[in-house]
């Protein structure tokens, strides 16, 4: 197994920093580029691993993606010129990739075996594959289809009016797919808003659709047509700079050209609720995001109490949240997270313990955890458990931190940001 020494910093960060492209963004404009008739060129696609799979996934399907670099072509005859795949579709670690695929392939008159990696194997397919079998499509697998391998007949499918039982807009997406290929109008209603990323990108693509409040409906049968897309910056990616900006002593950071979708940015919203001091512009909008940047210094932060509406907004980065409240004064709460529990690891348990670790005072709940702070980090052997967010989580957390850390598996980064530890070092000279 690898092993990455992290040191503690002496150093302040200062900079500009350009995250790689957003995870969700890229996902999705290979998916519907992929389903469009012409050319899509996509400009700073994230080239991270759990991307590569939606792009291998659809090229076995015989479209035409030529990769060069970030920048990403797709030359797609549309929907019905899609093929069988001789073989098995491996998704790897990315859930993405799973669920939004089953609403793709459900509607396609095909056969299709799905597989994953030993952590995908355990995460929930069934919130996605039951409202699909509603629609008409067969899908089975482990345990009458929850968990991967699945296998899928899609087909004709009727439209549905569903409400998503999880805050995923994961699942939110892949009923809107299944719709776009079914007769009828599908419509999806949500709880509480999750990211909207599928909706401002069908529209880019000419599709209609009608949102009114937390109720999205799609016309089945819509077509698409190829556009060019550039993806923004990754919040979430960015967030694990912000987060070491505001903690470490003398820095002044600005993320440049990264994704300010309100859906998104509850991070920023965290991070000033906790006292940081931050700067946020947004210069422009493409394809219904908003792209620009945030500059962010270091303060004294004070916990706060995080729960309810704002928890879609920030579900990737409450491991990083979880760190910040360890060096703010006074107890930060998180509620309303159980969804965490279902993630590439347990968050919840893996945030938990690797922060016990470490030395923080903090304990689990069933839908969150309790910190308390203002606490000095101390070093030792912590393991990301394959996950990349928590990998990333245990370096921020080593530029505060008394001692080394010794990061097991580290390479899990890569499924979101290859360039990671490069882009750490850049900043802390």
């Amino acid at each position: 197994m690898t092993i990455k020494k992290l040191h503690p910093s002496h150093a302040s960060l200062r900079g500009e920093l350009k995250v790689p492209g957003d995870k969700s963004i890229s996902h999705r404009s290979v998916i519907f580029g992929s389903l469009a008739n012409g050319r899509t060129t996509i400009t700073n696609f994230l080239d991270g691993e759990d991307c590569m799979r939606t792009i291998h996934a659809f090229q076995q399907m015989g479209v035409s993606i030529e990769i060069n670099d970030q920048t990403i072509t797709i030359d797609s005859k549309g929907i019905a010129n899609l093929q069988e795949p001789i073989e098995p579709i491996n998704l790897g670690n990315s859930g993405t990739t799973a669920r939004l695929l089953l609403g793709v392939l459900a509607g396609l008159p095909f056969h299709f075996t799905l597989f994953g990696d030993e952590s995908l194997t355990k995460r929930p397919m069934d919130r996605v594959a039951v409202p699909l079998r509603e629609m008409g499509a067969i899908i089975d697998g482990r345990e009458n289809g929850k968990y991967l391998p699945l296998s899928v007949r899609g087909g004709h499918l009727s439209s549905i009016s569903f409400e998503t039982p999880v805050k995923s807009a994961q699942v939110k997406s892949g009923v809107l797919l299944a719709g776009l290929l079914a007769e009828g109008v599908t419509s999806v209603a949500e709880k509480t808003t999750t990211r909207d990323h599928t909706e401002n990108m069908l529209q880019a693509f000419g599709v209609k659709i009608e949102k009114q409040n937390n109720h999205i409906s799609i016309e089945g049968k819509q077509q698409l047509a190829g556009i060019d897309i550039e993806v923004p910056g990754d919040i979430s990616s960015a967030a694990f700079f912000l987060a070491a900006a505001a903690i470490t002593e003398g820095s002044q950071l600005t993320i440049k050209d990264v994704g300010l979708n309100l859906t998104r940015t509850g991070i920023v919203d965290v991070l000033k609720q906790m006292g940081a001091n931050m700067e946020v512009v947004e210069e422009r909008s493409i394809g219904g995001e908003a792209i620009g940047r945030i500059t962010i210094s270091s303060s004294a932060l004070q916990g706060q109490v995080i729960e309810g509406d704002i928890i879609p907004r920030v579900i990737d980065e409450i491991p990083l949240i979880a760190l910040l409240a360890t060096q703010a004064k006074g107890r930060t709460i998180i509620r309303d997270a159980e969804e965490l529990r279902f993630k590439e690891t347990d968050r919840i348990a893996t945030v938990v313990n690797t922060l016990q670790a470490l030395g923080a005072t903090i304990e689990a709940t069933d839908d969150g955890m309790i910190i308390t702070g203002n606490t000095e980090l101390k070093g030792g052997d912590v393991d990301s458990y394959g996950d990349h967010r928590i990998g990333m989580m245990i370096a921020i957390a080593s530029l505060v931190a008394k001692d080394t850390i010794y990061l097991n598996n580290p390479a899990c980064i890569a499924v979101s940001y290859p360039k990671f530890f490069e882009d750490l070092e850049k900043i802390s000279r």
